[in-house]
């Protein structure tokens, strides 16, 4: 799929930070208690009788199994001006499309505020990086909210998975190295980048889409493998980083323990202070081991991030601090109190 995204205006920005608005959002929804009293109503009678026998026409469909005719709601986002995420069929193998999506560069790049982003729907464990998750758009957000704090810097973003977040940072900052493992997932993120590089270029900012496997201690700098790190990079990412990002990418212990090894590997290599923004989605489920609702993988993250801060080896130090999550929102999606 290929979904759109609108970088909503100062109008349309919804901000998490004023009660008065949420309060007046709230009071532009039905009422469902409104809803409950309005229906039943409309089951009584023209004579003010209520359930009698006969007056309930059975409403069945062509097997004979019963259906249920559904109250009609009101949209509530009609009127408010925001576009809808529409997502299209992609079809790499279909030239026709590929001609339609160069056809319509110019029509896009009128639309500064609106990023095209290919991804899957649903996918199994190992490919989760195909899909865009609340963290990014949390992250992205945060990016947004604090522009200068990026500006003409360089980032390193891990586990980028659709580069989402990259593509917003690099409307922001220089460059922006946009790391995760997989052939499939990296073309994929490439392809991106090249589909809202009318986004970053006004600005000046450039991504490079690299592998960086948190399994492996060294950077891959073969030359006949794609994705692969130049000399010139490596020593441009150690000098010049200055952030590190990473939205929603710790929910494997085994991936969130190889995750933390290469923050720290990394940090050791950087001759400068660094900041790391990290989002993430707690996630509850039904542990059989407790036999209760857990957020495990958020549980192991905590300890993980304990274990840095705590860390005494005489050589780093790392600060660690939760940051509020109540500046605008700039995409539409569910901001949900499990995301930090």
């Amino acid at each position: 799929f290929i979904s759109k995204f609108k970088i909503l205006s100062d109008g349309e920005r919804q901000d998490n930070n004023d009660p008065g608005k949420g309060l007046k959002e709230a009071e532009e929804y039905d009422d469902p208690r409104e809803d409950r009293e309005k229906d039943t109503k409309d089951t009584q009678g023209n004579d003010g009788q209520e359930g009698v026998e006969g007056n309930v026409e059975p409403f069945l469909d062509e097997d004979g199994d019963f259906d249920i005719t559904h109250r009609p709601r009101k949209n509530p986002m009609q009127g408010s001006g925001r576009d809808l995420v529409c997502p299209i069929i992609l079809k790499h193998s279909n030239p026709v499309l590929e001609q339609q999506e160069e056809n319509t560069d110019d029509e896009v790049k009128c639309f500064k505020d609106i990023i095209r982003i290919e991804h899957t729907m649903a996918t199994p464990l190992e490919d989760v990086g195909k899909q865009v998750w609340r963290g990014a758009f949390l992250m992205a957000d945060f990016i947004l909210s604090t522009p200068a704090m990026f500006r003409g810097g360089t980032v390193l973003e891990l586990g980028a998975g659709t580069g989402l977040t990259s593509i917003i940072m690099a409307t922001i900052a220089k460059t922006v190295y946009c790391t995760d493992v997989g052939e499939d997932l990296l073309s994929m993120c490439k392809r991106n980048v090249t589909l809202n590089r009318h986004m970053m270029e006004p600005a000046g900012g450039e991504v490079r889409v690299r592998q960086l496997d948190w399994l492996q201690h060294d950077l891959c700098t073969d030359a006949d493998v794609e994705f692969s790190w130049t000399e010139e990079e490596v020593a441009d990412m150690y000098n010049n980083t200055s952030f590190i990002i990473a939205a929603d990418v710790c929910y494997d212990d085994d991936l969130t323990d190889g995750f933390f090894r290469t923050l720290y590997r990394l940090c050791s290599n950087f001759f400068h202070t660094c900041t790391i923004f990290i989002s993430i989605e707690k996630r509850m489920n039904f542990s059989l081991r407790d036999m209760d609702v857990s957020c495990e993988a958020y549980d192991h993250f905590s300890h993980c991030l304990s274990q840095l801060q705590h860390l005494a080896d005489g050589r780093y130090s790392f600060r660690v601090e939760q940051l509020p999550s109540n500046f605008a929102q700039f995409l539409l999606y569910e901001r949900i109190e499990q995301l930090v």
